[in-house]
């Protein structure tokens, strides 16, 4: 295949897969249970879900690799097995999709909150995200996705780690975003302008947003992005917001809904359109073919 960065320079537009916790759920991972775990013991259903998603036509697979920090681990006492536990994750997807689709290293928060607001220092957590870069770098990963990042700050350590631990692998940042009256603002205050500047800066290849929001206020947060940044955009909505019904978490926006809207994240000027929370194989197949002739092979 072309380089990731070469084909996203020259326009083209790829299908990125969905959620990874969804399908790990459905495959039996209970609430409170480390899902990074599996990847010690049943790569099996790793395989199955990036077959899933490279059979909808997902150009980009993402790793069970989300909590895989040291930090992030040791909650579950699994900060020793960090290495393994990313190195697994990538062989994984990279046996299944044999060089059809891009592996994408995920990477979110380390779960501490860095000084003053917290009490973690920032040397802890860069070297906490500097193994984890480390055993992307080893693994041969195509792309890093350091993604659903509220603190603009610990995101800045991610991409630098990456950026020092796995040269010459591309590097997405993605922000997450509460809708208010005054606009889009992470959690920790970070507005998109903000955000867009300072990962250019640090060195990201390309930049977006993630979770928290359903298609509609994505399309909004892509507008704003392209106001601010020439580089690459990437966005994975949820499908909506999740309501609760018979006991269960249902999330709203169907297939056919987010592949009509995707059609808007393109005029938008986004380059990678997938899922998060909430999508499935059936949303990322739905969005390919909307896409259609949106789409270079």
């Amino acid at each position: 295949m072309k380089k990731l960065l070469e084909r996203l320079h020259n326009g083209e537009i790829l299908v990125a897969d969905g959620a990874m916790g969804t399908m790990l759920f459905e495959r039996g991972l209970k609430s409170g249970e480390c899902p990074e775990g599996l990847n010690l013991s049943r790569l099996d259903i790793l395989e199955d879900i990036a077959r899933l998603y490279l059979d909808a036509g997902a150009d980009i697979i993402q790793t069970n690799t989300f909590g895989g920090s040291p930090l992030k681990l040791a909650s579950y006492s699994l900060e020793d097995e960090a290495p393994l536990i990313n190195r697994n994750a990538v062989s994984a997807v990279k046996k299944v999709v044999a060089g059809k689709a891009y592996v994408s290293a995920s990477c979110g928060p380390c779960g501490k909150i860095l000084k003053p607001y917290g009490n973690t220092d920032s040397k802890v957590i860069y070297e906490s995200f500097e193994l984890q870069m480390q055993a992307f770098a080893e693994s041969g990963c195509d792309v890093i996705c350091i993604e659903t990042m509220m603190d603009l700050g610990e995101a800045l350590l991610a991409v630098r780690a990456a950026k020092s631990k796995a040269p010459g692998i591309p590097v997405m940042a993605t922000m997450t975003y509460d809708a208010t009256p005054k606009g889009f603002f992470t959690i920790m205050g970070d507005t998109i302008e903000k955000a867009a500047y300072a990962l250019e800066e640090a060195g990201a290849d390309a930049v977006g947003s993630n979770c928290g929001n359903g298609i509609e206020n994505m399309i909004r947060i892509a507008g704003e992005y392209r106001k601010h940044t020439s580089l690459p955009l990437i966005i994975q909505s949820n499908a909506g917001l999740p309501l609760i019904e018979n006991g269960k978490l249902v999330y709203p926006e169907t297939p056919e809904f987010m592949a009509l809207k995707s059609k808007e994240l393109v005029d938008a000027g986004v380059s990678i359109i997938g899922g998060c929370c909430g999508t499935t194989p059936e949303h990322i197949r739905a969005i390919k073919k909307a896409l259609g002739s949106n789409l270079s092979s």
